[in-house]
């Protein structure tokens, strides 16, 4: 990461973990530093996805030949690495001085700094060649947002599951209100045949089923990215290999023939959000979903749920050159290790706590709660 980036030292200093530096502390200043210097030209960042649909985002930056030009590059492959895992994308067009599209392209390649990013978002998810554009900003593609309605039919038999990694939850719900509910333990990141997960999804499934006459529909949140009901990729599989993760793409559609009912499956950030905004009986609701990985979702003021990614355990938020390396990505100071289970066990020792070894994750949390 670029020296001549300037890092923020927080006002309170966690004191577990000493050398945080936060990225909006470290984004605000560059902001109010371009601002101050009179000499700020547009970026317009634009993330395109599968279904066309276009995400922007706009700042400003020091111009080409400016003596505080070098600033700009991790300032803006910061903010493109974040934008990639809120609102996801496989084509990347970047809208100002031709340097920093230069650099995020090169970062953003086979070889590059950010390949597990490149791969990840191009062929693992959206099945296409990662791209970086590098254009002007007048350039940059119109917005174009999707968002659908999910989640707001109660009536009938309904099933309702969560997969984490480190347990699995299902109810039965008859006209909106649950009549059984059960979690199990399992270790979904540790198996590499899908067949296993396939099976103790399918059993939790019967197992609620089993408490009704019938089944009109199931819903479900899992950790991961998922696109139409098929999880692209998500640490619970992170064991299957490449050449079996068709297995796992379909995994939920097979569950549909399996019971002959809609199924729809989404990310646990935006089950999040869509449960508060039915609690709440309102709209414009984040949720966040804080478990064995990070997420988070939006339910718009219509009362849907947005076409983003919304995966961001790998979003930074720590710009410390020393922060802590996560372990799937490489990538330092991203979302998992702060804010879910991740975080705990990094944090454990200088707690004071002493885990176990060779147990499973539930087990580890126990020690802590």
């Amino acid at each position: 990461m670029s020296s001549d980036f300037t890092l923020i030292k927080p006002r309170f200093v966690p004191p577990l973990d000493e050398g945080f530096r936060p990225a909006v502390l470290a984004n605000h200043a560059f902001i109010k530093e371009v601002e101050a210097s009179g000499a700020g030209v547009p970026l317009v960042l634009g993330l395109e996805r599968a279904d066309g649909s276009v995400s922007r985002y706009e700042s400003r930056v020091f111009p080409e030949g400016h003596a505080r030009a070098n600033a700009n590059f991790m300032y803006v492959e910061r903010i493109v690495k974040f934008l990639l895992w809120q609102r996801g994308g496989w084509k990347v067009y970047v809208g100002g001085p031709k340097s920093i599209g230069a650099y995020v392209a090169k970062c953003y390649s086979p070889n590059g700094e950010r390949a597990f990013d490149y791969q990840f978002m191009g062929q693992d998810v959206y099945e296409r060649t990662f791209t970086v554009v590098s254009c002007n900003p007048e350039d940059v593609p119109a917005e174009k947002e999707t968002t659908r309605p999910l989640g707001r039919h109660l009536d009938g038999y309904r099933i309702g599951f969560d997969l984490g990694a480190s347990d699995r939850k299902v109810s039965a719900v008859v006209n909106g209100e649950a009549i059984f509910s059960e979690e199990v333990v399992w270790e979904p990141r540790k198996h590499s045949d899908p067949t296993y997960h396939y099976n103790e999804i399918l059993a939790a499934l019967k197992s609620a089923a089993s408490k009704m006459p019938r089944v009109d529909a199931i819903g479900g949140s899992s950790a991961g990215v998922i696109i139409n009901s098929r999880p692209m990729i998500a640490s619970l599989f992170r064991s299957v290999p490449k050449e079996r993760f068709g297995e796992v793409h379909d995994i939920f559609l097979r569950i549909r023939e399996e019971f002959g009912v809609p199924v729809e499956v989404v990310n646990d950030g935006e089950v999040t959000a869509l449960a508060g905004s039915m609690s709440l009986e309102d709209n414009g609701v984040l949720g966040i979903a804080l478990g064995s990985s990070e997420a988070g979702g939006y339910v718009t003021m219509d009362g849907n749920i947005t076409g983003w990614l919304n995966e961001l355990a790998f979003a930074p938020i720590d710009y410390s050159p020393a922060a802590p390396a996560d372990e799937w990505s490489g990538d330092r100071g991203v979302g998992a290790l702060y804010f879910s289970q991740q975080c705990v066990f990094r944090l454990a020792q200088s707690a004071g706590f002493a885990l176990p070894s060779n147990v499973t994750d539930a087990e580890k949390l126990k020690v802590v709660q």
